[in-house]
């Protein structure tokens, strides 16, 4: 039971809903007990007797009976609904919103099917157990209560000898409860395999028929789908060893009651409808008692289910802000940043940078330049805390950035990543994503200078062209563009673009350079780029190797001295060169 304690909170200002679910299924179960005694009435002061007169009144009495327990579950089950329902929302809402302010770090290793599994399935097993279950569970001590009560007040010999299995049969249902739990744990980390296998092929399924690796999926989900199968096999393998059993030891109690009830019967110390009603009985606490493996398996799923959502809701989040964090003001930000011997690692790996030093005056243009795996991307990505430095610190207009707002640091940032995503949504939404009172003609202005503009218009519904999934049905190029877009609509103090134009062509790319050079201007602006003419104009360039920088300077500088910046142009440019110098040979 920690789970639903740690789960109360959700709860709890609807626990008034709990209470009243319970309730009416007490009193349903309370109810219901009258209907054996009617039974006991009819054979013995009825049929017995042959006093037929009373029938019509003993009929009108179990319809009362039966209507009046009919509303009782039906209250229960509407504040059951009510409470599981309104458990279920909030449990959403804080899921979904944990996950928006988790830190880069957890998305590093999370899946996407895995979560998916756990905002669903479990949390539908959770709101089912807590709507209904827990009341359900507790009625079986109810109906145990009520029915030995009634048992006792008819024959309380009968009651004891009758009894007496019930202990083996709720030590077989606990025995159950122990052996189901792992299983159901085990089962729902085979569905989240399963779930996650199908999310990764139809998101990728591009690059699956590409490849021809078709064959290769199927079997990579057959297998998953097989320990998913034999999840399934196991805990119904648990259930045909312990029902039985279970079903056994309540044969025997109906034996003994029919056997020593009987011969009471025939020797006149106890009734022919007392021993129906208590056969009527019996089974009232049988039931419940063989049900309580159900209960059990209801409760351990959600208890499964609720550990799987109790560890997004507890998941440490890495970058958060301090106490009294300072709020950056637009109107205020300069754009002064600083890298003051920053170090940082990925977990327990190997430095991804070691001692940058930079500074980037307000306005002023700084590249990065590098191999994959150089430390390029890490340090935009410090720069907007989507992870803290181990070492050293970043500055923004003379204070560590670990000072202020995390949200109100990143609004002043704009970064076009190299893998460009787009919303399943319209052009026009793609591109004013998050940001209110925005008007068409900004939207049209911020699509311009990406270079844009053009293609869009060509669409049959222009910025309103619905795009696909993750941007579906445009080229990456265009994609690229809209991101640049939807960038440069923020209007930010600082905008980082990260290898923002590696999917458009020469041409294209020299466009958006040069609408770039209007947007930079009184903006701090950090490139990463592999094509030197995406830097040339930058007021330094920093070349990265494994993490460190190993020259800084300007285009102009670089060239002059060997190193890798030149070794780079000279391959990049090894045409325009070759041709210069037959000119000059000429």
């Amino acid at each position: 039971m920690d789970v639903l304690r740690q789960l109360r909170g959700f709860y709890r200002e609807k626990l008034h809903y709990l209470i009243l679910s319970i309730i009416c299924l007490a009193a349903a179960t309370a109810v219901g007990l009258i209907t054996p005694n009617l039974l006991r009435r009819l054979i013995d002061d009825v049929i017995v007797p042959r006093k037929f007169t009373e029938v019509p009144m003993l009929a009108i009495a179990v319809v009362v009976v039966v209507f009046v327990k009919a509303c009782l579950q039906f209250a229960h089950g509407f504040f059951g609904g009510r409470l599981g329902n309104f458990l279920a929302y909030r449990l959403r809402n804080a899921c979904y919103e944990k996950l928006q302010f988790l830190s880069f770090r957890y998305y590093d290793t999370a899946k996407t099917g895995d979560l998916m599994s756990r905002l669903t399935g479990d949390l539908e097993a959770i709101r089912m157990f807590i709507g209904f279950g827990f009341a359900q569970l507790l009625n079986v001590f109810f109906m145990v209560l009520f029915g030995s009560a009634m048992m006792f007040s008819i024959n309380w010999q009968l009651t004891l000898v009758t009894l007496i299995t019930m202990p083996f049969l709720a030590g077989i249902a606990l025995k159950f409860e122990s052996k189901i739990h792992p299983a159901f744990q085990e089962m729902r980390l085979a569905l989240s395999a399963l779930t996650t296998a199908v999310q990764e092929n139809v998101t990728g399924v591009r690059t699956v028929k590409s490849f021809a690796r078709e064959s290769y999926e199927v079997e990579k989900f057959s297998h998953r789908n097989e320990r998913y199968k034999n999840n399934q096999i196991f805990a119904a393998e648990l259930w045909s060893k312990f029902f039985p059993l279970m079903e056994l030891m309540a044969s025997v109690s109906v034996a003994i009651l029919l056997g020593v009830g009987g011969t009471l019967v025939i020797n006149g110390r106890m009734s022919l409808g007392e021993l129906v009603a208590f056969f009527s009985l019996i089974w009232y606490i049988i039931g419940p008692v063989w049900g309580l493996g159900f209960q059990i398996n209801n409760y351990t799923q959600s208890k499964a289910s609720g550990e799987r959502v109790l560890e997004v809701l507890n998941q440490r989040i890495d970058v958060k802000d301090k106490e009294n964090a300072r709020e950056l003001v637009s109107s205020e930000v300069k754009g002064d940043v600083e890298f003051n011997h920053v170090t940082f690692a990925y977990g327990n790996k190997m430095p991804a940078v070691t001692d940058i030093h930079f500074r980037a005056k307000p306005g002023t243009v700084i590249g990065f330049l590098g191999g994959t795996g150089s430390g390029k991307s890490t340090i935009t990505q410090l720069m907007m805390r989507a992870y803290d430095v181990n070492e050293g610190s970043i500055t923004l207009d003379g204070v560590d950035i670990r000072e202020y707002n995390v949200r109100s640091l990143r609004s002043q940032i704009s970064t076009v990543f190299q893998e460009t995503f787009l919303f399943s949504s319209s052009i026009r939404n793609n591109i004013s994503y998050g940001l209110k009172n925005v008007t068409m003609d900004e939207i049209i202005r911020a699509a311009q200078l990406a270079k844009a503009h053009d293609f869009i218009m060509e669409m049959a519904e222009g910025y309103d062209t619905v795009v696909g999934e993750r941007g579906m049905g445009l080229s990456g190029g265009q994609k690229q563009r809209i991101a640049i877009a939807r960038a440069l609509l923020k209007n930010p103090r600082i905008l980082i673009l990260d290898d923002a134009t590696s999917a458009v062509d020469m041409e294209t790319e020299h466009e958006i350079q040069a609408g770039f050079q209007e947007v930079m201007r009184g903006r701090t602006t950090l490139i990463i780029a592999h094509r030197i003419s995406s830097l040339r104009h930058a007021d330094q360039i920093i070349v990265m190797n494994e993490g460190r920088a190993v020259q800084q300077g300007t285009h102009e500088e670089l060239i002059e001295v060997p190193g890798p910046y030149r070794d780079v142009y000279r391959i990049q440019y090894a045409d325009y060169l070759s041709r210069a110098t037959g000119r000059e040979g000429a």
